[in-house]
């Protein structure tokens, strides 16, 4: 596979927005079918301008590839409003969310070595789940378990607050979430709970004998051909990075959050990438076949996968550790100053990547979603992102909301 990278979105209306072009629009597509011609870019540069003026947001990345001809990458606006630094698509960033995708890979390649099975109880593999005899790996995956979220307990979410640089260790967090009841039986509805892939990340490492980022290395970042992509082990971000722009703050102003650690997110949202990264990344996780042939995971498993739950949103499904979302395959993710979409429409054989350096959404609500509305509202009118606000993945509850809706992926926002 290839590589992977995604930057983020921030609030802040006076800035100058700075279009970079990173790439050139190609000629124009067959009758039939998505395609990117230079009217098609023009729209596009008008429609990601014209948002990010509307919404206040500082930087943007863009990607959309069409197989074999197509592309638009391009980057607007800012990357660090100290210095005026431009975005540019070739920045790492945190990705929040789009973690899982990653997580849950290896867990489904560990079913495939036959050292893991989807429908045996977590019990089987970790000690200390509350109902874990109950609870199945694939119901983890799925996020059908019921376990409560560990990002929306108020007492953590004062304590990141307090102190967003503190390293957090898995335990803690699942900790945290084991103090409150389940909040609904076993399979019995689908709620997004980062507490379900914290506890997934523990079984790929319990399992395979290795730390969760090595694992990932070695079986998944390698033989995708991800070099520019990484599980950090404390707060630490690749050069050149992208900064991103938060206002989960005590006070509630907006600051740079890029040096915050992401240990509390782990499994769940701590990963760093690149948009060359994800548009190479997001093709193999959704046919299961490396950039070279070999396969991600095995035919079944794949389809497995790729059985899309429904979660009581519309045009809203979720497979294993992956989402469909008004026909777009992939994930999304935020954290505090980041959000991210990487997702791929096969019938189109088109894939979109989106980063945005701020997650201070306001009356918009998600940055990136609003910036993947209006891209997909030009490219396949037939199937317009539209996520709606309660099955978006934030990993923090926002301060002023109670603890975040079933369909919340996660808070500050994986």
């Amino acid at each position: 596979m290839g590589r992977y990278r995604t930057p983020t979105v921030l609030a802040a209306a006076s800035l100058l927005l700075t279009a970079l072009c990173a790439g050139q629009a190609p000629a124009a597509a067959p009758p039939g079918r998505v395609g990117i011609d230079d009217v098609i870019a023009e729209k596009l540069d008008d429609a990601i301008t014209a948002a990010m003026r509307e919404a206040g947001i500082p930087g943007v990345g863009v990607g959309l590839w069409i197989d074999g001809d197509d592309a638009y990458v391009r980057a607007f606006g800012t990357s660090d409003k100290t210095t005026g630094t431009p975005i540019k698509t070739d920045m790492h960033t945190r990705i929040g969310s789009v973690t899982k995708t990653f997580a849950v890979t290896g867990v489904l390649q560990l079913v495939d070595d036959g050292k893991v099975r989807l429908d045996a109880p977590i019990s089987t593999y970790l000690d200390g789940v509350p109902g874990g005899d109950r609870i199945t790996v694939r119901q983890l995956a799925e996020m059908r378990s019921g376990l409560y979220n560990y990002t929306e307990d108020p007492r953590w979410t004062a304590a990141f607050k307090a102190d967003p640089y503190r390293s957090w260790t898995p335990q803690q967090l699942l900790d945290i979430a084991f103090r409150h009841p389940a909040v609904f039986p076993p399979d019995a509805r689908w709620e997004y709970s980062n507490t379900n892939t914290v506890l997934l990340g523990l079984l790929v490492e319990k399992v395979s004998g290795q730390p969760l980022h090595t694992y990932l290395q070695q079986h998944v970042f390698a033989p995708a051909g991800l070099d520019s992509t990484s599980l950090p082990t404390g707060a630490e971000i690749t050069s050149p990075y992208v900064h991103g722009y938060t206002n989960f703050t005590p006070d509630g102003a907006t600051v740079d959050a890029s040096q915050w650690n992401p240990s509390w997110a782990w499994a769940a949202g701590a990963m760093i990438s690149t948009i060359d990264d994800l548009h190479s990344w997001v093709p193999t996780l959704v046919s299961g076949r490396l950039p070279d042939g070999d396969r991600l995971l095995e035919p079944d498993t794949q389809a497995q996968r790729l059985r899309m739950l429904p979660t009581g949103h519309p045009d809203v499904g979720y497979g294993l550790g992956i989402a469909s979302i008004d026909g777009w395959i992939g994930h999304n993710g935020e954290l505090p100053g980041y959000e991210t979409i990487a997702v791929r429409l096969p019938q189109d054989r088109a894939t979109l990547v989106i980063v945005v350096n701020s997650d201070v959404d306001g009356k918009y609500g998600s940055l990136s979603s609003l910036v993947a509305n209006r891209i997909t509202k030009i490219v396949t009118p037939k199937h317009v992102w539209s996520l709606p606000a309660a099955a978006q993945p934030n990993p923090i509850p926002e301060p002023s909301t109670s603890p975040a809706s079933p369909a919340s992926p996660a808070s500050p926002k994986p």
